[in-house]
Parts: C-alpha cells; structure tokens; sequence
C-alpha cells in the first residue's frame, strides 16, 4: 500500500461478459489471514540438496539454518556459524558459550569448493548443477525461482509459483478474476480534493492462458496529486515482452492514452509506480474527466491486451 493510503475497491464493468459489477470501497485487509504458499518439495531440502547427505548439514549454519559461505567462522570447540551470524550473537558460540575470536573453518570452505550442488529450484524445474560457490549468485536470478505476491494493498510475504500464487490472490485477497482481454473500469473515490494516497484493489485478468495484474493508485508525484494505471504480468520479463496492452481515460471530447509493455512482477508494484510506467493522470484533469460532481471522483479507465506477433 502507498504509505498512508487505504484500499478501495472500483466499480468494475467488464466487457467480457457484459455485466456491471458495483463494489464498495474498503479498508486495507490485514494479513493474518495470508496462508504460506506451498512450494514444491519432493525429496529434496530446502536448498535442493538431499538432506540425508551429511556434508549439506554441516554446511548449515548453527544460527541461521543457511547454508555457509566464505568466512566460514568457527569457535574453539569446533562449532561453526556464518559470518553474519557471528555478528549477531556477539562473537559468543551459541553452542558452548565459549568466544569466538577470528578463527576460520578453512577445511570446510575447502570442501564446499569441491562440491557441485543442484539449484534449490530443482523441484520448480531447474535442472542445472553449479559448483557450491556459484550456486548462490545463480539462484538470485533464476528464472525458477518464486515469486512474490503481487497483491498491493497489504504488506504480503507469500512467494509462490503463479498456479499458487493465482490461487492465493483468489482465496485469501478476494480480487477480482475476470476472463478477456478488454476490460473498462469505473474507479470511484470520495472527497477527491484532499491529498491522499490510495490504492485500489487489484484486478487479475486471464487472457492467452496468462494472467495479468491491473493497479491503479492514487500518489503525490512531487508535489502534484495524481493517479496512475498500470499493468503488471505473472511471469518472467521475457515473457512479459511478447504482450501489449493499452490504457485510455477521457470525456468531453479528450482524452488520454497509454500504450506499453506490461511490466513482470518480478519488479514490485512500488518500482514500477515509481518509475511512472504506465497511465498518469493529474489530479485537475482527473477531476475534469468525471464530471461536475465535486464530492465524488468517478473515473472510468479502458483498456485491452494483446499479444505481439
């Protein structure tokens, strides 16, 4: 959520299936009720690495259960922890209670360099082997790895793959699901002159057996009040790329367009509002756009998507 916003909800016409839909207004939803998204297991651990192999467990950490990288520290009895972890518990074996001091586990690092280990995706379906050191760099960008939820009006730490993930937005954030490619959206706010942030709740499209996520917000952009539609896709960049799609809002003879690539949620809601990639509309001709009523915005946002031969 933009900081200080509440979440509201749009009065949705789509024209899919040619029904109005209205929708009140709401408070941003807590979080308790997000469930963990289950990720896929099968026989392996954590780090797609079996974890009946002894030399993995002695990679772990004491503290942080994460496998270890160079420094790898260890106290005089033997028991080891990462570096970060040494910071954090005050240069004091957790184990033993004894100091640390500066010593390293040099024959640990020497082992985990002679190691070749497969990504912790393995079960996603990555299927690649990497030497233990280049493993880490590798998972960062895997193209396997979860994604986060794309939901913005809470903070929401659930990471799944897009079937979990679609199901998710579904069941614990109660968005709106619709099927087509064309959608036309009348977004409604009350006291429209005052300057607030807000965020409307999101929209997930089904369209060419993919899904994509409609945002629209309200935002200081400097010290000038707006708002801003945009289009984010459940998938990779380079997927997203084989996708268009347009944006329109307009009356009295005006109007504005954007036309653009939908951006992955790879990149949050955040950067790609703050990267101002998508429909930005200023609060006067915002205003200008919805009529005469002065107490109420009502703004209605077209659009559609395609995919690009």
């Amino acid at each position: 959520m933009a900081p200080g916003g509440s979440a509201l909800k749009e009065a949705l016409e789509s024209n899919s299936t040619g029904l109005d839909y209205e929708v009140k207004m709401s408070k941003g939803e807590p979080n308790s009720n997000n469930k963990p998204a289950k990720s896929g297991s099968g026989s392996f651990g954590k780090y797609g690495i079996h974890s009946s192999n002894g030399v993995y467990e002695l990679l772990e950490c004491l503290v942080c259960t994460n496998l270890m990288y160079p420094p790898i520290h260890q106290c005089p009895n033997g028991h080891t922890l990462c570096s970060s972890c040494k910071l954090r518990v005050q240069n004091t074996c957790p184990t033993c209670r004894y100091e640390l001091g500066n010593i390293r586990c040099l024959a640990l690092e020497k082992v985990a360099e002679s190691l070749e280990v497969p990504c912790r995706y393995q079960s996603l379906g990555c299927h690649d082997i990497f030497p233990y050191y280049s493993k880490l760099k590798h998972e960062q960008h895997c193209r396997f790895r979860s994604y986060n939820c794309p939901y913005a009006g809470s903070e929401c730490s659930v990471t799944g793959d897009i079937p979990t993930l679609v199901n998710h937005l579904k069941d614990d954030h109660k968005v709106d699901m619709h099927d087509g490619c064309t959608f036309n959206h009348r977004y409604v706010k009350s006291n429209p002159h005052e300057v607030e942030n807000a965020t409307w709740m999101l929209t997930v499209f089904n369209c060419f057996g993919r899904q994509f996520c409609l945002h629209f917000e309200a935002f200081q952009l400097g010290m000038a009040p707006v708002y801003m539609a945009f289009l984010r896709f459940m998938g990779d960049e380079n997927e997203a790329k084989k996708f268009s799609y347009s944006l329109e809002v307009g009356a009295h003879s005006r109007k504005l367009t954007w036309q653009g690539i939908p951006r992955s949620i790879r990149d949050s809601h955040r950067k790609v509002r703050d990267s101002q990639d998508g429909l930005i509309i200023p609060r006067n001709l915002a205003l200008y756009f919805s009529g005469s009523d002065k107490e109420e915005l009502k703004l209605r946002v077209t659009g559609r998507i395609w995919k690009e031969e």
